[in-house]
């Protein structure tokens, strides 16, 4: 199956440990239920430091985290929204070494846990968010349902 309108860029250090195309079925597969399957989508693997400078930046914290999401019609301070490109979501970028040792606290193989944050950042790229309980409880019911129906499928 084609992922036209996903890019995943991973950096070169980490290329063995990422399964792109895998990533890029857990965005397809989100962008499918959420009734927006030609949105376009760039999914980024880099480390730690460049997250925790985009963390700062953009959200005021100071740390690497697991994945970041910047959505392109709802742009941060610096950057700018083009109306032309309506069909781009934005950007979810996510820290490898981060991720890998949340995979390994939690005891999930590393994919699985890029596969859920791949899912995470387009839900929160569509509009999700989990600062209250309520919303926390609908965002992870549907990050369920889509790893649910990938599993499934395979």
């Amino acid at each position: 199956m084609s992922h036209d309108n996903i890019a995943i860029q991973i950096d070169e250090l980490y290329e063995p440990d990422v399964d792109a195309a895998d990533l890029a079925a857990a965005v397809a597969a989100t962008l499918r239920v959420e009734g927006q399957p030609d949105a376009e989508v760039t999914v980024v693997i880099t480390n730690d430091e460049e997250v925790a400078d985009l963390n700062v930046r953009y959200r005021g914290v100071e740390g690497p985290t697991d994945v970041l999401s910047f959505a392109a019609q709802e742009p941060a301070p610096g950057f700018v929204s083009a109306p032309e490109a309506a069909a781009y979501l934005g950007d979810v970028i996510i820290a490898l070494p981060f991720t890998r040792r949340q995979a390994a606290e939690l005891g999930r193989p590393l994919q699985a846990e890029l596969r859920l944050l791949a899912v995470h950042g387009v839900l929160h790229l569509l509009g999700y968010d989990h600062a209250e309980p309520a919303e926390e409880a609908a965002m992870w019911a549907k990050q369920d349902t889509i790893l649910e129906q990938m599993a499934n499928s395979k």
